[in-house]
């Protein structure tokens, strides 16, 4: 598919049909997380594929924005392994989960896979009720799936505003 055109149609789902997902697919996506870019190349990211119902049932208690997909991603970092950038003001772990998190979204919408990213929730409370290590630190959730046949579109996914509105070149 051509990327511009994934990029365009890719939308948040927010109801999800019962069709699992394929694994071939699933790995793919995976894959794209794996190849994404991290500063110094640490590769802190720590993905949770969670597709059991009792888990998938836990981490509904956490948030309220799970939309029932089949599959949920985690998509954490290591704490203990990020690069702390000069100035020592932050580090590299949220941006770099969010790379790897947005590569993996867009391979997903490229696989013909529907996504929503999440993130109404309480880091420390999922990373609790997952029992993931205190040295990692939950970015996002994210449902993987094949939307419902009756599942809305949001109005406003192709609202953008214009480039001269949000670029300035100096």
């Amino acid at each position: 598919m051509d990327f511009l055109k994934v990029v365009a149609d890719r939308h948040s789902c927010k109801k999800y049909s019962d069709r699992k997902l394929e694994r071939e697919k699933l790995e793919e996506i995976l894959n794209a997380g794996r190849l994404a870019p991290t500063a110094k190349n640490l590769q802190e990211q720590r993905i949770y594929v969670i597709e059991s119902d009792k888990l998938l049932a836990k981490i509904d208690t956490v948030t309220p924005c799970r939309y029932h997909a089949p599959t949920c991603l985690v998509v954490a970092y290591d704490k203990n392994n990020v690069f702390t950038y000069p100035g020592d003001k932050r580090d590299s772990g949220i941006e770099d989960a969010t790379i790897v998190a947005t590569h993996m979204i867009l391979a997903a919408a490229n696989a013909g896979v529907d996504s929503c990213w999440i993130n109404k929730f309480d880091p420390d409370e999922m990373a609790k009720v997952l029992n993931l290590p205190e040295n990692e630190e939950v970015l996002m959730l994210m449902d993987l799936g094949y939307a419902a046949s009756d599942a809305p579109m949001n109005p406003n996914h192709n609202k953008r505003k214009e480039l001269k509105e949000t670029v300035t070149y100096l």
